[in-house]
C-alpha cells in the first residue's frame, strides 16, 4: 500500500502531467494527420493511390457570428445533356471552407495641422491625441496583442519579437518588457476595482497553488493565491470575477493580509494559515469558516484509488472503509448538484430536508469507524481526531444542523470552482521581485 501511494504522487494523473501528455498525444495526431493529408493531396495530384485513413463524411457547422463571404459560381448557359437553354433552378449546393485574414501591422499617422493667425501671430493646433502608453509609439491593439499572446497564449517576448521580425518590424525584447510594465501600471486601477468586487461578496472561494519562479541557480516554488466570487451556484447576478497575489511562500502572514478588510464567507481547505482568520477577537471581525467536502473526499478516493490499482497487482491491501466513504460522498454531491443555480432559501431548505440526514449518517458512521482503526491505519491517519485535516474539520461544520452548511444557503460544499482560473495563469513567472510588482 505504501508502494503503491509512493508511486501515484511520483507518477499519478495530476493535472499538470496529465496535459503535458494530452500535448504530446495531441503534437502526434497532428503529425499523422498532416501526413494523411499529404498523402492524399498527393494522390489526387499524380492519380497515383496512396494508403491512408479514411476521414468521416461529416458537415462541419462553422460558428454562426462569423462573417460569411458568398461566392455565386455563374450558371452553365445550356443544358450539358442535350443542350437546351431552357434551365430552371431548382435549388443549390453550399459547401464552406474556413479562412482567415492574416495579420497586418501599420502605422497609424496622427496629422495636427498648424494655423497662424494673421491678426495676433499666435499658432494654434489641436490637442496631441491620447496614447495608452505616454510619448509610446504601439497602439492600444499592438498592446493588446502583446499581453494577449504573452498571458493567454503563453509566447514570450522573445519569440513574439522574432515573429515581428520577420514581419520587417524591428521590436526589441526590453522594449516590449517596457511596454508589459507600463500596461501593467496603466490596468491597476482596473485591477483594484475587480479586488474591490470580490471582496464586495459575502462569500469568496480561496486557494493557492504552486508556481516556479526562475532563480540565479535554479528554479524555486512561489505560491500564488487566487479569491473568487462566483454568485451563480445560489442565484446569484452579480458577475463572477476573480483576484491574484503572488507571494514567495505559503506564510499564514499573507492570507492575513490579502483579507485584512473581509468579514464574510470564506470558502477554502483545511489550510492551517487561515486559522487566524477565523478567531473571535480578529479585527475588523472574524471570517467564517466553510469547510470544503471535495478536499475531504480527496485523500479518501487516493486510497481507494490505489487500493483498487494493487489489488489488480494481486495485492491483499484494500480499503474497504476508503471506498465506502466515497460513495458517501458522492452521495451528497449528486443531491447538491440537484440545487446548484437555486436561490439561497431553496438550496438551504432543500439541503435541510434532504442532505443534512445523509451529512449527519455519514459523519455518525465516520466516527464509529474510526474508533474501530488503530492509529497507523492509512485511513485512521487520514482522518485523525483532532479535527484538523479536510474530513474532521467538515465533520466539526456539518454535524450539528446550526453549522454554516445548513443554515446558509449561499455556502457550496466544495470549493472546486477556485481551481479553474489557475487553469489560465502563467507556468513560469521571471522572479519574486517581478512577480510581486506584476500579480
Amino acid at each position: 500500500m505504501v508502494i503503491a501511494k509512493m508511486k501515484r504522487e511520483l507518477f499519478g494523473p495530476r493535472s499538470e502531467r496529465s496535459q503535458r501528455l494530452l500535448d504530446q498525444l495531441e503534437l502526434q495526431l497532428e503529425e499523422l494527420a498532416t501526413a494523411a493529408g499529404e498523402e492524399a493531396a498527393a494522390s489526387e495530384t499524380t492519380g497515383i493511390p496512396a494508403q491512408g485513413f479514411t476521414r468521416p463524411k461529416t458537415r462541419r457547422n462553422f460558428p454562426a457570428h462569423l462573417p460569411r463571404k458568398r461566392i455565386v459560381h455563374p450558371a452553365p448557359a445550356c443544358c450539358p445533356c442535350c443542350g437546351g437553354t431552357k434551365l430552371s433552378k431548382i435549388g443549390e449546393d453550399v459547401t464552406e471552407t474556413l479562412d482567415v485574414v492574416p495579420r497586418q501591422l501599420f502605422v497609424t499617422e496622427h496629422v495636427r495641422e498648424k494655423f497662424s493667425c494673421r491678426s495676433c501671430e499666435k499658432i494654434a493646433q489641436p490637442p496631441a491625441p491620447f496614447h495608452a502608453i505616454a510619448r509610446g509609439f504601439a497602439g492600444p491593439s499592438l498592446l493588446a496583442m502583446i499581453l494577449a499572446d504573452k498571458y493567454a497564449n503563453h509566447q514570450p517576448l522573445n519569440r513574439q519579437s522574432e515573429q515581428l521580425a520577420r514581419e520587417a518590424v524591428g521590436l526589441s525584447v526590453s522594449t516590449m518588457a517596457d511596454h508589459v510594465g507600463a500596461c501593467a501600471a496603466a490596468l491597476l486601477p482596473l485591477a483594484e476595482l475587480i479586488k474591490a468586487h470580490v471582496f464586495a461578496a459575502k462569500r469568496i472561494h480561496g486557494d493557492d497553488t504552486t508556481v516556479p519562479v526562475l532563480a540565479k541557480v535554479k528554479t524555486k516554488i512561489g505560491r500564488l493565491w487566487t479569491y473568487v466570487r462566483d454568485d451563480r451556484p445560489f442565484g446569484g447576478v452579480d458577475p463572477p470575477a476573480a483576484v491574484y497575489f503572488y507571494s514567495p511562500d505559503r506564510g499564514g502572514a499573507h492570507p492575513e493580509q490579502h483579507l485584512a478588510g473581509y468579514c464574510g464567507i470564506l470558502q477554502a481547505e483545511a489550510y492551517g494559515g487561515f486559522n487566524t482568520l477565523y478567531e473571535p477577537e480578529r479585527a475588523p471581525g472574524p471570517i467564517t469558516e466553510a469547510a470544503c467536502w471535495a478536499h475531504a473526499r480527496r485523500k479518501l478516493f487516493e486510497l481507494a484509488d490505489v487500493a483498487s490499482k494493487a489489488r489488480n497487482k494481486s495485492s491483499p491491501m484494500i480499503s474497504p472503509i476508503a471506498f465506502a466513504a466515497v460513495q458517501k460522498f458522492d452521495a451528497i454531491f449528486a443531491l447538491e448538484r440537484a440545487i446548484n443555480g437555486l436561490s439561497p432559501d431553496q438550496r438551504l431548505a432543500m439541503r435541510r430536508r434532504d442532505i443534512a440526514p445523509l451529512v449527519n449518517e455519514f459523519i455518525a458512521w465516520m466516527k464509529q469507524e474510526r474508533a474501530k482503526l488503530s492509529r497507523h491505519n492509512d485511513v485512521a491517519t487520514t482522518t485523525p481526531p483532532n479535527a484538523r485535516c479536510a474530513v474532521s474539520r467538515c465533520a466539526s461544520h456539518y454535524a450539528l444542523p446550526r453549522q454554516v452548511f445548513v443554515n446558509i444557503g449561499s455556502v457550496s460544499a466544495s470549493t472546486t470552482r477556485h481551481g479553474r482560473p489557475f487553469r489560465a495563469t502563467a507556468v513560469l513567472t521571471g522572479s519574486d521581485a517581478r512577480s510581486l510588482a506584476r500579480i
